[in-house]
């Protein structure tokens, strides 16, 4: 087994995450298997308790892990499926250790940091990298580690010492240590400023750690005499040395590291020279050029509870993106905060009202995610009351589909007081309800969680048509309510349909106006599974209705394709390689990169 460490330097958000991704990218394309690690240097045990405005979205896996957001670009960059012990956190170690310790495991001995503490940590490393995530049999070729925070923090210690063994353990041509920094530009000099790498080089190494690659963080690429100067006074060599500059979307970043030869140096490090096979990013290089070659736009309405930190909802971003390349649209998302919608909001602040309603109004489709807590809830349930009353295409998820029940219930059914007990425990006419096995005392790891089974239940649905008219999908759960399963004869009696199910029939997963465009809810997180080229077949079912492409999309569908298909509609083709196709300039745009950044704001959303 090979390992590549992945550090930061300087300050915290250089994109650590989305380095280490495409590293792993670029290293699978050329032919290796990899697996990944995240190490979070916080005492919570997982991240299923910590606030989306504290640490941004909580990324669910298969096995009901709650993990930190940065597995979720691993997944969706490598295709791959990891587990929750992929992600490594302090309250999961000292746990660990602490429970050897009262079982009598250590037979006595003083209980350390070092060496029970470190070692621990080494043996949990080895331990999961030998496991599959890649759907094939046996271990992968590279583990590539991220260490969360930036050098120099105190709760990471422990793991710097840790990993400082472990590149001991492992030994010469097994541990590559990959350290991302920052080359800031004064404005007043407008010079590339070295200092704080050399400063960050230096503490990482009076840590025990030496960089075998310095990835540099700049808004350009980064000058040959400061790169000598970089590799004079941190003792790397200059062909070890790489610019991540600013790029339109980070499809580019593997493009990136291909071009300036990362991987020959990585797999230099690795004693990996021998493999002879040269990067394939065809469908990445491909990917990277139709997005920014799109001209049309979509623009969904993010009717949110977090809409001030975008990372709340980072994947819900990346599934739309998917999903709006693949029906060749350009996403524009315009954050409604749902309190803004609310009537009260129109009271205190008249403005902010009239700005959010002219958001969502403005909106080609809306989207309502998910959250927990009353605030805003009844922003929420405004915002579905619009859509399935003015046939704007709508998607909810979570509680965003619970939402859009109760206003059903509310506005449909004329049950005035129908609510979930989660926001009024002693409503009358209880639409959604907590479900028999959760915990009431216990917050963490409690929930409905990872993949479950959904059945369709009702031949030639929206949904079952966009999953390819399969029986059954497998989705991951994240949740403490559900829809009350007593009332769901009233509902479909009403006219809305529940034509996803779980095994048992009692549960209720999928739901749609059939008269409606396009009005679907999920109980579970089809954004966690979405791909960059698998997007999630609901979010394209939202992105084609509101660009009125569902059609067609349907058509194809029903033809026996499964998303994403190789089909073509009146402006051409959509899938990738026919783009490529269709612009035979596509690799050569490609290869020249574009500067500038692409902001979460009203004009888009990072790619």
């Amino acid at each position: 087994m090979k390992y590549v460490l992945v550090t930061g330097g300087v300050v915290s958000g250089l994109g650590k995450g989305v380095t280490a991704s495409s590293i792993g990218v670029v290293l699978k394309a050329c032919g290796l298997r990899i697996t990944s690690i995240k190490i979070d240097p916080y005492l919570n045990t997982d991240a299923g308790t910590m606030s989306p405005f504290e640490h941004g979205e909580v990324f669910v896996l298969d096995d009901g892990g709650e993990v930190d957001l940065d597995l979720g670009n691993y997944e969706r960059f490598l295709d791959i499926k990891l587990t929750r012990d992929n992600n490594i956190t302090t309250g999961k170690i000292y746990q660990s250790v602490i429970d050897k310790e009262r079982k009598g495991e250590y037979l006595g001995k003083t209980v350390q940091v070092v060496p029970h503490i470190t070692n621990t940590i080494q043996d949990w490393i080895e331990r999961v990298a030998m496991i599959p995530v890649d759907g094939m049999d046996g271990p992968a070729d590279v583990c590539v580690i991220e260490l969360g925070g930036t050098i120099g923090d105190i709760e990471s210690m422990p793991f710097i010492e840790a990993l400082g063994q472990f590149s001991y353990r492992v030994g010469p041509g097994n541990f590559c240590l990959v350290h991302v920094s920052l080359v800031p530009v004064l404005n007043v000099v407008g010079e590339q400023k070295t200092k704080p790498t050399q400063h960050s080089v230096r503490g990482l190494r009076g840590l025990g750690l030496t960089p075998n690659i310095l990835a540099c963080r700049s808004t350009k690429e980064l000058e040959e005499n400061v790169k000598e100067k970089l590799s004079q006074f941190c003792h790397v060599p200059a062909t070890n040395i790489v610019t991540l500059y600013d790029v339109s979307n980070i499809w580019r970043i593997p493009l990136l590291l291909r071009d300036q030869k990362a991987h020959e140096a990585i797999l230099k490090v690795l004693n990996l020279e021998s493999f002879p096979r040269e990067p394939k990013l065809d469908e990445w290089v491909a990917r990277a050029t139709m997005f920014d070659t799109l001209q049309d736009t979509v623009r969904i309405a993010m009717v949110g509870k977090y809409t001030g930190l975008s990372d709340s909802y980072l994947s819900v971003l990346k599934a739309l993106l998917h999903a709006s390349v693949y029906c060749h649209r350009k996403l524009v998302v315009d954050w409604v905060a749902s309190t803004d919608l609310e009537d009260s909001t129109k009271i205190e602040a008249p403005d902010a009202y009239k700005a959010a309603w002219n958001l969502l109004k403005s909106a080609d489709g809306i989207l309502v995610p998910g959250g927990f807590g009353d605030r805003g809830v009844q922003g929420k349930i405004l915002a579905a009351k619009y859509a399935r009353e003015n046939n704007v295409p709508y998607l909810g998820i979570c509680l965003g589909m619970q939402m859009a029940v109760v206003e059903f219930a509310r506005n449909v059914m004329n049950l005035s007081d129908a609510n979930s007990t989660e926001f009024d425990r002693n409503a009358k006419a209880p639409c959604v309800i907590f479900m028999p096995e959760g915990s009431k005392t216990h917050m963490g790891g409690t929930m409905r969680l990872g993949s479950r089974r959904t059945f369709f239940k009702v031949a030639g649905c929206k949904s079952a048509k966009l999953y390819g008219n399969v029986d059954y999908v497998d989705e991951r759960h994240r949740h403490r309510y559900e829809v009350n399963p007593d009332m769901v004869p009233e509902f479909e009696n009403a006219g809305l349909k529940f034509v996803g199910k779980d095994e048992s029939d009692r549960r209720m997963e999928i739901i749609e106006i059939p008269n409606h465009q396009y009005f679907v809810g999920a109980q579970f997180h089809p954004e966690f599974k979405s791909r960059p080229a698998k997007p999630s077949p609901l979010f394209v079912g939202l992105t084609a209705a509101s660009s009125g492409q569902l059609d067609k999309v349907l058509q194809s569908c029903s033809n026996g394709h499964v998303l994403p298909a190789k089909h073509q509609f009146s402006n051409g083709p959509y899938t990738l390689a026919a783009h490529q196709n269709a612009n035979g300039h596509a690799k050569k745009l490609a290869n020249g990169l574009a500067n500038g950044t692409y902001h979460p704001n009203g004009n888009g959303v990072h790619a």
